[in-house]
């Protein structure tokens, strides 16, 4: 069964976003954050950003797929 647009397009709106979110969580951690709660919460959002990354791109890949 073919994917609904939507969906396509919510996840494209998200693969375009993803990237401005770690490059600002990248911003805050390299400008120094001296709490060290504060760099572990944003190392782990980093962590999950890219994460979330790899899954967006995998389901769109697999929609291009679809019959």
């Amino acid at each position: 069964m073919p994917t609904p647009p939507d969906e396509r397009r919510a996840l494209k709106a998200e693969l375009a976003e993803i990237p401005r979110q770690v490059a600002a969580y990248w911003n805050e951690l390299e400008n120094g954050s001296p709490h060290r709660a504060r760099r572990e919460q944003l190392e782990w959002r980093i962590r999950e950003r890219e994460k979330r990354l790899a899954d967006v791109r995998a389901r769109l890949a697999a929609i291009r797929h679809e019959p």
